[in-house]
């Protein structure tokens, strides 16, 4: 499994960090365990996605200095029976204007 680093392109801070179990790639998205995600800097909006394969996902957007990034991720928290295993995980798509993924073999 490979290691990953999302990187914010204004600043290239570093906004997560993921790894082995805590990482999953889904069909060319990477879901993030929750519990790398800091929650005092994202937001679990109401906004929904009905995903026809999936189920309903709900928008996150990222607090900031300069404010608020709307849908830099999403999150599943209760998917369809084939995915139940992304429940409560965090998705990033692999390309996104916002901020870049840096993958790194292990």
């Amino acid at each position: 499994m490979k290691t990953i680093t999302i990187r914010m392109k204004s600043d290239n801070s570093v906004l997560l960090q993921a790894s082995g179990d805590q990482l999953q790639l889904i069909e060319n998205n990477y879901y993030v365990n929750p519990d790398l995600i800091d929650m005092r800097l994202f937001e679990i909006s109401d906004r929904i996605y009905n995903c026809p394969v999936k189920g309903i996902c709900l928008w996150v957007d990222l607090k900031t200095e300069l404010g608020w990034i709307n849908d830099i991720c999403w999150v599943y928290p209760d998917p369809k029976k084939a995915y139940r295993h992304i429940a409560g995980w965090f998705g990033f798509y692999p390309s996104h204007r916002q901020y870049q993924i840096i993958e790194q073999p292990q």
